[in-house]
């Protein structure tokens, strides 16, 4: 490396100048002679050289790159003619790096680098030198621009933009295919000497590949370079400066390079023969198996059609090509059956759908294979004589007839009896039956087609040798109809005929339905049961009929409702008909035969009031009787006073007369004994709830027998209850009242007092003694304070 770098220093010091004896070089022009300054270089014998100047024009100073000395790198020096040395003048340095990267000896003029300089960082410099007295400091030469350029060296590799390349080629190409450019750069300068010339070579990939030296370009260099021997390769490629030469510097990159596959190989089958078996019961569009075709190749290459060309199984079976899996896939075409057939042979070609022209001499791109195909026999189910049956029949046939017959066979070699059945969730009425032996299917109850008239069935026939394996097959029976079904008013008629009706003015249009269905159609025909002399029936022959009344003037307090039987007659075999009776009102009716009543009790009302009317009629009396009778009420509320009247309670009660005590512990209120005899009274017993005004003494009575009807009333009822199951098990309070002989007074209530036309006078009551004073304050001779008030 040192003698690299002595061998190019020793270049530079014989074609161009050193930099360490140059000065600034100008000339003066004509219009400008009296300052400049002096260009001054040394000769080859060490004298200085003078020439006249002319003018200012700057040469450009030298500087090497990369300078390693341990001193400041000497660049050049300024001098001017009106320097006398003896140190007057001063050098001021100005531009580019001046002052840091350049300094200049202001007594002598010389120029230093500072530190060391790259060119590729900067290839010169601009700077602006001036001269200036000292003491006066005014210039004594106008400032003038210089340029310092960088002298290159080789201080740089070449450099690749990518660490790795990907590159690709087709296999078998021809020697001299390219397959990628590669391109180095080097940062030294190229105008300068042969730094920046970069020569490429190969360092890692022969000898498969080769490199073009000036250019990059990587070429394939071996013939018929075959993917499927070698898919990958991986090539050095060497950039170096210098053109090459020994001392250049260098750089590397790796290019991985793929060979792409084109076809150059034809399809093969790994077998001539290929055996495969499928049951017979396999059903039209079973896969029976797959073959497949080897090809070397891969993608769009590899891609094999497959075909059958011969054999004789070619109407059986058919082929294709599954994309993903690149295989052929053999499927049934048409039913098997071991008894007719057992093995079939197929012949079946694979070919390459894309096929490269270049590669036909490498043999056809195709290939076949013989398949053998066996059927395997297993036990089939029976095969009906039909895909399904249809059995007609009437529906008036009697019960254990039979309808059809199913035929079922067994299939398979060893043949087997039969056994038939009925699905019943077909005939879940369990209107039929099968015979289990012949298959005969007939009634085992009686058929009615208006109930319905299809019944859709489901055979099954079994093997008796194997009743696991079925075969279910269709049965249709379709009921015939027989007439069986008289005909009926198709809807119910409310009919009426107007009081001045008319001799034959139509009253009703009637028709007829029938359930059963015969071939040409229904055809009704109307009668009447009987001569009728107020309507008559006319048949329209359209399956209707009017009905018409026979003479004028009906009357509704006569005969306000009619009965009319109608005979209702079919056409077909047997007749079969049916009496219908109308019920015909007696209605009044408008000029225009409108119905406005057929009650007979609307005759008392005027005829010109309409039902809305009649309501609103009533609705006014019910509401006045309504009204009649809360006037009375509170007329007779405000009459009656209550039996204890408070003066602080005003408001109305109900007494009860009747009060039955406060029990055993009552003794003032009411005597059991009084009850059984109503003349025995206590004497100083009173009662507690009215202060007596005056010492009455009772009247003694003298004292009646024993009342036999209290005491068996009372005993008949406590027997009553004893044997009452219903009596609840608890403790209830039983009522045994009496109510005892009629009173002397008859009633006290006023309910009736209301129907009397004046008041009653109950005067009387004052000679009952003092319990009844109260009572003749409230109702005695005077009104009421109530009323007077």
């Amino acid at each position: 490396m040192i003698i690299q770098q002595v061998l190019v220093l020793l270049l530079l010091w014989v074609y161009l100048p050193h930099p360490c004896c140059t000065e600034m070089l100008f000339r003066r022009t004509t219009e400008h002679q009296p300052k400049g300054f002096v260009t001054r270089a040394s000769g080859s014998d060490g004298k200085a050289l003078y020439r006249q100047k002319r003018g200012w024009m700057w040469n450009q100073f030298f500087l090497l790159e990369e300078y390693t000395g341990s001193d400041y790198q000497y660049v050049g020096k300024l001098h001017s003619d009106q320097d006398k040395g003896d140190g007057s003048l001063k050098y001021i340095l100005s531009g580019d790096g001046a002052g840091t990267l350049f300094i200049i000896d202001e007594k002598t003029g010389d120029i230093h680098a500072t530190r060391r300089i790259d060119r590729e960082e900067k290839a010169f410099y601009t700077l602006r030198a001036q001269a200036i007295n000292r003491r006066t400091l005014r210039p004594v030469e106008p400032e003038s621009e210089f340029v310092i350029k960088i002298h290159d060296i080789n201080d740089n590799e070449p450099t690749f933009p990518e660490e790795f390349y990907t590159a690709s080629v087709p296999e078998m190409s021809v020697v001299g295919t390219s397959v990628v450019q590669v391109t180095a750069t080097d940062a030294d300068d190229p105008s300068y000497g042969n730094s920046a010339r970069v020569i490429y070579s190969i360092l890692q990939g022969q000898p498969y590949f080769s490199v073009e030296p000036e250019t990059g370009i990587i070429r394939t260099a071996l013939p018929n370079m075959n993917r499927e021997n070698r898919e990958q390769y991986q090539v050095v490629i060497q950039a170096k400066d210098m053109g090459g030469q020994m001392g250049g510097l260098s750089g590397t990159t790796t290019v991985n390079i793929t060979l792409t596959d084109v076809n150059d190989n034809p399809p093969r089958f790994p077998q001539n023969t290929i055996h495969l078996r499928i049951p017979e019961s396999s059903p039209v569009g079973t896969a029976i198996g797959s073959v497949k075709a080897t090809d070397a190749d891969i993608g769009k290459n590899a891609e094999v059609e497959y075909r059958i060309i011969d054999g004789d199984g070619t109407d059986m079976f058919d082929i294709m090509t599954q994309k993903d899996t690149q295989e052929g896939i053999i499927t049934l075409r048409k039913p098997l059956d071991y008894e007719t057939r057992r093995l079939y042979t197929l012949k079946i070609e694979a070919e390459n759908t894309h096929v490269d022209p270049r590669f036909y001499y490498l043999g056809p791109f195709k290939d076949t294979t013989i398949v053998k195909i066996s059927v395997e026999d297993i036990d089939e189910p029976p095969v009906f004589s039909r895909s399904s049956y249809l059995f007609e029949v009437h529906e008036d046939i009697e019960v254990g007839t039979i309808i059809g017959t199913v035929m079922a066979r067994d299939p398979d070699s060893a043949s087997s009896p039969i056994r038939f059945s009925l699905d019943r969730h077909t005939d879940l009425d369990r209107v039929f039956n099968i015979h289990s032996g012949n298959g005969s299917i007939y009634t085992s109850k009686p058929l009615d087609r208006e109930i319905s008239q299809w019944h859709n069935l489901s055979v099954i026939a079994a093997e008796m040798n194997n009743l696991k394996d079925t075969t279910r097959v269709p049965v249709y029976v379709r009921i015939l109809d027989v007439n069986d079904n008289a005909p009926q008013f198709a809807v119910f008629y409310d009919t009426f005929v107007c009081e001045n009706a008319r001799a034959g003015q139509l009253i009703q249009t009637i028709s007829a339905v029938d359930k059963d269905d015969p071939l040409g159609g229904q055809k009704f025909f109307f009668s009447l049961a009987a001569v009728n002399p107020n309507f008559t029936v006319q048949d329209n022959e359209d399956n209707t009929a009017r009905i018409l009344t026979r003479r004028n003037g009906f009357s509704r307090h006569e005969i306000n409702t009619y009965f009319l039987p109608v005979v209702i007659s079919d056409n077909d075999y047997p007749i079969q008909s049916s009496t219908g009776t109308l019920t015909i009102r007696v209605c009044a009716c408008d000029s225009q035969g409108n119905m406005q009543s057929c009650n007979a009790e609307a005759l008392l009302l005027p005829a010109g009031l309409s039902t809305g009317a009649l309501i609103a009629i009533l609705l006014c009396i019910i509401i006045l009787l309504v009204i009649v009778v809360l006037f009375a009420a509170l007329k007779r509320q405000r009459k009656k006073e209550p039996l204890i009247l408070s003066k602080e309670d005003i408001r109305d009660n109900i007494v009860s007369y009747n009060d039955e005590g406060g029990g055993e512990e009552d003794t003032q209120a009411f005597d059991i004994g009084t009850l059984r005899n109503p003349a025995a009274i206590e004497d100083k017993k009173l009662r507690r709830d009215i202060i007596p005004e005056t010492l009455f003494i009772p009247r003694r009575t003298p004292s009646a027998p024993d009342n036999t009807d209290v005491r068996d009333f009372i005993n008949q009822r406590l027997k009553e209850h004893d044997i009452d199951p219903s009596a609840p098990p608890y403790d209830s309070l039983a009522t045994y009242a009496y109510e005892g002989n009629d009173s002397i007074a008859e009633s006290l209530s006023s309910l009736e007092s209301g129907t009397t036309e004046g008041d009653q006078n109950y005067d009387y009551l004052r000679e009952w003694g003092p319990r009844f004073n109260k009572l003749a304050e409230m109702y005695g001779g005077g009104e009421s304070d109530k009323d007077a008030s």
